[in-house]
């Protein structure tokens, strides 16, 4: 038999998150380069932060020819523009006297591929990077990254949105995203469920 959708989330009926959805207000621009393999890999966090944030852009492909369309938005805007990945070069949101109203690009990937994507889109080279400054360990326990310092697209997207304004209230993008968590936890068998630190995981 054929699964159930949810027509809101798009997730099976069964791992339905939409009792964890609230929209997020910000007046910060969040573009999202998306490698292709991770459109349908059923534990990326872009289609959760979009659906927290209805008005994040998400642009797939690999090369600079794939984000023609993203290039052109940009040149046409007047706000500061940031990638959001750190290099020699990165700043933290302090020392770059970085506001809210800002438009942040992320990456989307395993590390390698990010890495190899910003390779392939030299054009990126024309904005400031930006580093975050976060204590808290990554809560995606339940995708491995071979980067201890390693967050999931939507876990650096909602630190940057704070660090920009630290009054934007981003609870509901956390709350959506541990609500998928904890329906991947709850989905595993027990003897493979205990091999992941749940009780790190924040409420």
């Amino acid at each position: 038999m054929s699964r159930s959708y949810c027509i809101h989330c798009q997730y099976p009926e069964s791992a339905c998150v939409c009792y964890a959805l609230k929209r997020v207000s910000s007046q910060t621009e969040v573009m999202i380069m998306q490698h292709p393999s991770e459109v349908g890999h059923a534990k990326n966090t872009v289609r959760l932060l979009k659906l927290a944030m209805p008005q994040t852009r998400i642009y797939v492909g690999e090369v600079a020819e794939d984000f023609v369309e993203l290039q052109h938005y940009l040149a046409a805007q007047t706000k500061p523009i940031y990638v959001v990945y750190p290099n020699e070069h990165s700043q933290t949101v302090a020392e770059a006297g970085a506001s809210e109203a800002a438009i942040i690009i992320l990456v989307d990937g395993t590390w390698r591929k990010a890495y190899r994507m910003l390779q392939l889109n030299p054009w990126l080279g024309d904005y400031p990077s930006l580093h975050l400054e976060v204590e808290d360990e990554s809560q995606y326990i339940i995708r491995k990254a071979k980067r201890s310092d390693s967050l999931s697209t939507l876990e650096a997207a909602a630190h940057t949105l704070i660090a920009l304004n630290p009054n934007v209230d981003v609870t509901p993008i956390f709350a959506v995203f541990n609500a998928m968590v904890q329906h991947k936890l709850t989905a595993m068998p027990a003897q493979v469920r205990a091999r992941y630190n749940v009780d790190n995981i924040k409420g």
